[in-house]
């Protein structure tokens, strides 16, 4: 008899990420500097035709999400780098 989770569906995380209509990114858009992350979320939340809100709230919610769904397997050094990432972000488009 096959177990109960045998047949059970992709995160749906992965799915809001592929089927949503979220930014097109980059497969390495979170790897390396907050400069690089910030600079690469908002060339994809700019020129991408998924998006519903401003590129600077997309490119923003974007990173955030990505932020929780890591949950506690980001280590402190990583966390704060992403965050920073979020203060470049605002930086770029001219926000707070």
């Amino acid at each position: 008899m096959p177990s109960r989770h045998a047949h059970r569906k992709k995160k749906w995380s992965a799915d809001v990420t592929e089927r949503s209509d979220a930014l097109d990114l980059k497969d390495d858009t979170f790897k390396g500097s907050p400069k690089k992350i910030a600079q690469s979320l908002k060339r994809s939340a700019t020129h991408s035709r998924r998006r519903k809100s401003s590129p600077f709230r997309s490119a923003m919610s974007m990173l955030t999400f990505y932020i929780n769904r890591a949950g506690k397997n980001l280590s402190a050094s990583r966390r704060k780098k992403l965050e920073s990432a979020k203060d470049e972000l605002r930086a770029r488009f001219k926000r707070g």
